[in-house]
Formats: structure tokens, sequence, C-alpha cells
């Protein structure tokens, strides 16, 4: 079973992406073909970088940047979960992908943005862009969720329509092809 890690970005206190992150956490573990493990930078809480050398040597001196180049070294594939903050994705985000280099890569990653009129769609390009650096596949196929806070119940959970539902599935089919495919690139095979 392939390893993918589902990244929630945001951080602020009153934050609804753990909300968003926890419903395609669980569309992707019913999907299964993926053992899911949810990464929340709000719980991680990485400082930003402080590192001494540059993450390219893999010579990392603090704890937090050992454990957090382990559980993304491990991964075959990545969901990020981000909303849009001034047509960006999440400062937090961003800290924890400079964090690295090597571990980001040959590993495909599905998106899954989320805001107002927008649904986060600027914020997941942007991304898409820097993903490119860390060589991680930024795939086409997404879930965007425009006005997402009145899809949230009063329990809390996240409820989509049937489209949202197609897009999911659609990144989840996509996601499973890419890491299959670009596991022996990392394998050496």
């Amino acid at each position: 079973m392939y390893k993918l890690k589902v990244i929630s970005s945001t951080v602020r206190p009153g934050r609804k992406g753990p909300i968003v992150a926890a419903w395609i956490l669980e569309v992707a573990r019913q999907y299964g073909y993926f053992d899911v493990e949810l990464l929340d930078l709000g719980e991680i809480n990485l400082p930003l970088m402080n590192e001494a050398k540059h993450p390219s040597l893999r010579e990392y001196e603090h704890e937090h940047t050992k454990k957090w180049s382990a559980v993304i070294d491990e991964a075959d594939a990545f969901i990020f979960v981000t909303g849009e903050y001034d047509h960006n994705y999440p400062a937090p985000l961003r800290n924890a992908l400079e964090y690295l280099v090597h571990e980001w890569g040959y590993k495909p990653a599905g998106i899954v943005s989320y805001g107002g009129v927008s649904a986060g769609t600027r914020a997941a390009t942007n991304l898409k862009g820097d993903l490119a650096v860390f060589k991680t596949v930024a795939l086409p196929e997404a879930v965007n969720l425009p006005f997402f806070t009145e899809s949230i119940n009063e329990q809390n959970e996240l409820v989509v329509n049937d489209i949202s539902k197609k897009a999911a599935k659609t990144m989840l089919d996509e996601l499973l092809k890419w890491t299959k495919a670009l596991k022996p690139m990392r394998s050496g095979d």
C-alpha cells in the first residue's frame, strides 16, 4: 500500500482547514489504495526555517527537522489542503516546504483548496508552481471548494456536493497512477 500524507496548511486560531482536511482524509482512506496520514502544520508547529546548512545537504541539526524529514521522506504521495490568504497559500506551508529538498522529489501531489468565490484556486496555482521547484508533480486534477463555510454542518463536518465528491475521486485516481509511475524513479529501478 502506498503512503499518502495529507498536509493541512493553516495554523491560525479559528482555522477551518482541519475540517476540510478531515473530509479528504476520510475520502482517501475509503479509496483503499493508500495508507493515509494527516500532517497538520498547526500541530507540528515548525519554527521559521532555522537550520544552519542548506537543506539540499540533508545535514539537519534540529530534532524537529529530522522528524519532518523522516515523515516526508517515507511518503509516496501528498494531498495539500490549503486555504487562500492574500491570493496565496499560507506561509507555514511555504516554510514547511523549504525545510527540505530531496524528500519532496519525484512524488505526486493533489491539492484541495478552499475559500470564497475563488475556491482557493489562486493559492493552488501558486502552490503548483512552487512544488515544481521541489520536483513534486502537482496534478491538474484538484478539488476546489468555493464558499466552503456554507458546507460545514453543526457537527463541524464538511458536507460536499456530488461535483466535489467526483473531483476527489478523479484526483485520487490520478494520484494513484502517478504514484505507481514515479515510485521507480525514487528507488532507482
